[in-house]
């Protein structure tokens, strides 16, 4: 009984040593903004945007994901909180270097990843370089392929809502495109459509970024502009030994409702939800349903 007492005061101790918000600095020199809370299973959030941040998922779905894992909320470099590297580097490999240095930080001896939108790219990348370190992936809305989401649904979807119709047309640049009519949306006060089923969320959405001074967005402006992150990650999914997750939305403009075609994952659960791009404030309640049948399907 006292070895037994001993254990757990030994467990208790080794969570507070890396519990609570703290700076890591990378091998270059760059601050991740990193807080961990929770219990359970340790599970790193790796935004999207590019350059969302993780505050909001924090403020949103933190409760319920603290309940089940130990959650890493990670602002990536050049993101919210976090320091921007010297020489600007965010390519695909130091992106997944700053995801194991923080695990190895952190004193994790594997973990899963919960990503998001574009998120779901650099987990891509992430599991390719360091596969021992992943026990398994969820993947909320995530794209694996941006111009497939682009040209099916993004472009398509945003179009209608201005009163248009999409033709394709390759020779304009991909981010340019996307900036274009994000633009055109956002002054006709309907962006929110891409994303909700109701335009309140969007504002509420919008006050977790005021609530951090300085907020950093260069990762954000630079990672559309590298062609890695441009590249379809769906044929890579089936070389993925680790279980998977993969919950999508119905009404997903932003990815696309379809986009869950030809993703190729070997061992997944694979689970529609009729949300929008953003479960995490809408639909609650379904996706909540498929991390726990992941969780008890898989031991984690």
């Amino acid at each position: 009984m006292r070895k037994k007492i001993l254990l757990i005061a030994f467990f208790c101790i080794s969570i507070a040593t890396y519990a609570g918000e703290k700076k890591i600095t990378t091998s270059d020199g760059v601050e991740l903004y990193v807080k961990v809370k929770g219990q359970g299973t340790p599970l790193l959030y790796i935004h999207g945007g590019p350059g969302s941040g993780s505050l909001w998922f924090e403020e949103f779905f933190g409760e319920f994901m603290e309940a089940h894992f130990t959650v890493v909320y990670l602002d990536q470099r050049g993101v919210g909180r976090s320091s921007s590297p010297k020489d600007g580097n965010y390519s695909m490999e130091r992106m997944a270097q700053d995801f194991e240095e923080v695990r190895e930080s952190l004193g994790f001896e594997s973990w899963l990843t919960l990503g998001h939108s574009f998120g779901g790219i650099l987990q891509m990348g992430y599991i390719q370089r360091f596969p021992l370190a992943n026990k398994g992936i969820i993947m909320v809305n995530c794209t694996l392929n941006l111009p497939e989401s682009l040209h099916e649904s993004w472009a398509p979807k945003a179009l209608e809502f201005l009163g248009e119709t999409y033709i394709k047309n390759d020779s304009l640049p991909l981010p340019q495109l996307m900036n274009n009519l994000g633009s055109r949306l956002r002054e006709k006060n309907i962006f929110w459509k891409m994303a909700y089923a109701h335009s309140e969320n969007e504002l509420i959405m919008n006050k977790t970024y005021e609530a951090i001074p300085n907020f950093n967005y260069d990762f954000g402006n630079a990672a559309l502009l590298l062609d890695e992150y441009w590249e379809n990650y769906k044929p890579s999914t089936s070389a993925v030994e680790q279980p998977v997750l993969f919950f999508y939305g119905t009404q997903d403009w932003m990815v696309g409702p379809e986009h869950y075609k030809g993703v190729e994952f070997p061992e997944a659960i694979l689970w529609p939800g009729e949300v929008g791009h953003l479960p995490f404030q809408e639909g609650k309640e379904d996706l909540m349903a498929s991390i726990l049948e992941y969780k008890r399907k898989y031991s984690l």
